[in-house]
């Protein structure tokens, strides 16, 4: 005799099935949207560092001077109209080339100004609290800054300055 009975089932069983199943289906349908939002940086391609002409060699000497420029700059799903301002310090070296510093401070993300103390000439300072780079841009010592002010790429095509993006300076205090 044998037992071909079918098994069947119950009430309670089909309630717990259809329930953990809706439950699953809900919870990825939670779930999908947080781990694409951690991953998409990921799977997004990365955009050509480009340069933007600031102006022609010969408007830049030994002395630093402040320029203003736009930049084409993506900030998650937003792109502002016309571009980002950015500025930066750009003067002319000893040996011909070009060094293009960022102003904002390694300390607190204030704006340095060349100059900007009376009592220290040919520096840059901070007047937030105090902070003090060297000509170059390298931090001097016994200052609140822990690290030199970041550089543009810079590149030089049929007489004319292009500035490219920021990277950290070697170096400092």
């Amino acid at each position: 005799m044998s037992t071909n009975k079918k098994r069947r089932l119950s009430r309670r069983q089909f309630l717990i099935n259809t329930l953990a199943g809706s439950g699953a289906f809900m919870g990825a349908g939670m779930l999908y949207p947080m781990v694409r939002f951690a991953i998409d940086p990921i799977l997004q391609k990365e955009t050509q560092s480009s340069f933007v002409e600031v102006g022609a060699v010969e408007e830049f000497g030994k002395e630093p001077i402040a320029i203003q420029f736009f930049v084409e700059q993506k900030d998650g799903w937003y792109q502002k109209e016309g571009g980002t301002k950015m500025t930066a310090w750009v003067m002319k070296q000893d040996d011909g080339k070009f060094l293009a510093l960022s102003p904002i401070c390694k300390h607190l993300g204030c704006t340095v100004k060349w100059e900007g103390s009376p009592e220290f000439k040919d520096e840059f300072y901070c007047p937030c609290h105090g902070g003090r780079y060297t000509d170059t841009g390298i931090n001097i010592p016994g200052t609140p800054p822990l690290a030199p002010l970041d550089k543009y790429k810079t590149e030089v095509k049929n007489g004319k300055l292009f500035l490219g993006s920021i990277v950290p300076q070697e170096g400092g205090a």
